[in-house]
């Protein structure tokens, strides 16, 4: 965190950062932006806290290995795009799975942490 270039919220307590990275396709018939296609992401903790990705208001958090994105790019139907996201985790606790929600009527998918 200290690297970032954020300020921490004294409130929230310690937090690590936990990098996913996803591939998003545009399978639709209309362009969209990235921005919009990657918010249905959660990551779960090892005690079952679950986090979704960290947007940063004003400017660009900074992260190792974590290249931002341009949120506003726009894809055309078939075109895809490899994306890193940040979440923030208490210290303490592990990330151990990745969730996509798919609205209220659909279970969401997982993935186990695999690192």
């Amino acid at each position: 965190m200290d690297n970032s270039g954020l300020k921490k919220d004294e409130d929230d307590g310690p937090q690590i950062p936990v990098y996913v990275w996803s591939t998003l396709e545009n399978k639709g018939g209309k362009p969209m932006e990235l921005g919009d296609m990657d918010d249905d992401l959660v990551v779960k903790t090892d005690k079952n806290k679950r986090t979704r990705a960290l947007i940063v208001l004003l400017g660009q958090a900074k992260w190792p290995n974590c290249p931002s994105f341009d949120s506003d790019k726009e894809m055309k139907p078939g075109e895809s795009e490899k994306i890193c996201s940040a979440f923030l985790v208490p210290a303490g606790q592990k990330a151990a799975a990745v969730e996509l929600n798919r609205g209220f009527s659909k279970a969401p998918l997982e993935w186990p942490v695999t690192r």
